[in-house]
């Protein structure tokens, strides 16, 4: 009962765009114990997920979906820690650069990718948000990355994701890596259409996949 009001809080407060009542929340789920992973899906995601619709529904613009990222990510500050902490004895499972892609300014699903990424192993590299083709490649290289993760929000960012994979192909390179592509309006037909190698719904889901992708590649 204790864990379900404090998903409701940290719901109402991403809607509301109360920051304080995100940080309370996120405080109240660490002192009571309850799984964080578990608080950010049922809270802040769920809270994320209803103003998303609200925008793609045109009921909410570009300011208020910042306002809700600014409370999510207050929220975040409280818990990344402790999530962190979770994962400092994991394996080494593999190197990720994850962005979203050029064009988009989309974060928050993106950012918890990354960090429950990290609880898991991986050595991730978050390359933020409106990130050009080339800045992915670049960026891949040089850290000699075996997955390259992009989002997307917005139905007309979506070809970036394609144009990565394209250019990889193109350079001869397309074999080094793991390519997972996400966000709104990406669906795995879409992932299968441009070539990716995968494609989850959710943060947890990307983080097993990326387990079990690697696991192949390792094999």
């Amino acid at each position: 009962m204790i864990a379900g009001s404090i998903f409701e809080d940290l719901k109402s407060a991403i809607i509301d765009f109360n920051e304080e009542k995100a940080v309370k929340g996120a405080k109240d789920l660490i002192a009571q114990g309850i799984d964080l992973l578990e608080g950010i899906e049922k809270g802040l995601s769920a809270g994320m997920n209803i103003i998303g619709d609200k925008f793609k529904r045109g009921e909410c613009y570009l300011p208020e979906l910042m306002r809700a990222g600014y409370t999510f990510n207050a929220a975040m500050k409280v818990l990344e820690p402790e999530i962190m902490g979770q994962g400092q004895h994991q394996t080494h499972r593999g190197v990720v650069v994850v962005g979203t892609v050029k064009g988009d300014v989309h974060k928050i699903g993106k950012d918890i990718v990354a960090v429950l990424m990290k609880t898991r192993g991986f050595e991730v590299h978050n390359l933020g948000e409106d990130v050009p083709a080339s800045t992915f490649l670049r960026q891949a290289a040089e850290h000699n990355a075996d997955i390259i993760g992009m989002s997307s929000l917005l139905t007309t960012t979506m070809p970036g994701q394609k144009e990565v994979i394209d250019i990889l192909k193109e350079t001869g390179v397309r074999h080094k890596y793991i390519v997972m592509v996400g966000g709104g309006p990406v669906t795995v037909g879409w992932a299968k259409e441009i070539g990716a190698d995968g494609y989850a719904e959710t943060a947890q889901e990307a983080v097993d996949l990326a387990t079990e992708l690697m696991s192949g590649k390792k094999g």
